[in-house]
């Protein structure tokens, strides 16, 4: 099949765009992380945040397009930004991706706080008493978490493991198949998991597998959440459902929940 990125080149645009002013949110997290390690910088905080910039644009950029190549094949949406940009004349109701957006983003942040008070016995004490001062300013939650990390995980990610599965499993042509969605899903949360690894590693000296544990699955949990909506509503609902995630975690006084 052959790639037809041109004709979708202004959503594409807007999923950078977006992207980004989620990395531009969170450079201001680069001193806090800075200030976790005991090893001096070569280089001056400034340039540290302006090649973290550079790094993380280069990565959306990458995953904006494999999204824009392989979503389409396996019929994974940006519905809202699709009508916005002219690519389809359709548009859902607003209610069709608000609600279920709500009610993910509102299970999901119990989810979250509820296995964060299952697993609080078990974490390394020095790992609890760092993440209640390295916590991100919310708009940094809401903005990065929300739309830069669902457009890397799940617009790229997903995508390209729901496509690879349906490439492996059925033959060309064929109807896809749920499961190759529900693969695509539990694949990316569970990166999406790994990822927060190296912030909490830092957050500890004595990181231990309750630590992994809470960490890879808390967040798998969460993923496995935004995935099926993405799945079944587009990203847009995604998006909104993680905002809500973090709003409903920051509500109830979790703001040290990694």
């Amino acid at each position: 099949m052959a790639l037809t990125l041109g004709s979708d080149k202004p959503k594409y645009l807007v999923l950078f765009v977006l992207g980004f002013v989620g990395i531009l949110s969170s450079v201001s997290l680069v001193p806090q992380l800075i200030s976790l390690s005991p090893e001096p910088l070569p280089i001056s905080i400034f340039w540290v945040q302006v090649i973290s910039v550079i790094q993380s644009s280069v990565l959306l950029m990458l995953m904006v397009v494999l999204g824009g190549v392989f979503a389409k094949r396996v019929n994974l949406t940006t519905p809202v930004i699709d009508r916005l940009c002219g690519v389809s004349t359709h548009l859902p109701k607003f209610t069709d991706i608000l609600v279920p957006a709500i009610f993910g983003g509102v299970f999901g942040g119990f989810c979250l706080l509820g296995f964060f008070y299952l697993m609080a016995g078990f974490l390394p004490i020095d790992f609890l008493q760092a993440s209640e001062r390295f916590i991100p300013p919310w708009h940094t939650k809401l903005l990065y978490g929300g739309i830069t990390e669902e457009i890397l995980v799940r617009w790229g990610l997903m995508s390209f493991f729901t496509w690879g599965c349906y490439k492996v499993c059925q033959t060309h042509g064929s109807k896809i198949n749920e499961y190759n969605y529900v693969f695509g899903i539990l694949l990316s949360a569970l990166l999406f998991g790994v990822g927060h690894l190296p912030v909490a590693q830092l957050l500890t000296d004595e990181p231990s597998v309750y630590l992994y544990l809470y960490i890879i699955v808390g967040n798998a949990i969460f993923g496995c959440i935004a995935g099926w909506l993405f799945y079944k509503r587009g990203l847009e609902c995604a998006i909104l459902a993680h905002m809500v995630a973090h709003i409903t975690v920051i509500s109830f006084g979790g703001f040290g929940v990694q």
